[in-house]
């Protein structure tokens, strides 16, 4: 199982950079910049929930599942 991080391309469709978008949803560069590329383990709901907002769309609109045959670990 996999979970794809699409924000790139939300972005990409509304026009919107990354500066923009961290001053509209108020989560740093950085953290963005790791969202945009995947290179997250977790999203908080409050986190996708302000994103979706700014960009206006759906939380499938970034967020997507790819079934790779593998059970994930789960971290408690």
């Amino acid at each position: 199982m996999a979970i794809i991080l699409r924000l790139d391309r939300v972005m990409a469709d509304r026009k919107i950079s990354l500066n923009e978008l961290s001053d509209r949803v108020g989560v740093s560069n950085v953290n963005l910049s790791k969202l945009k590329t995947g290179k997250v383990s977790a999203i908080r709901f409050s986190t996708l929930d302000a994103i979706c907002h700014a960009l206006k769309c759906q939380p499938g609109d970034i967020l997507e599942y790819e079934d790779t045959g593998e059970m994930p670990e789960i971290q408690e």
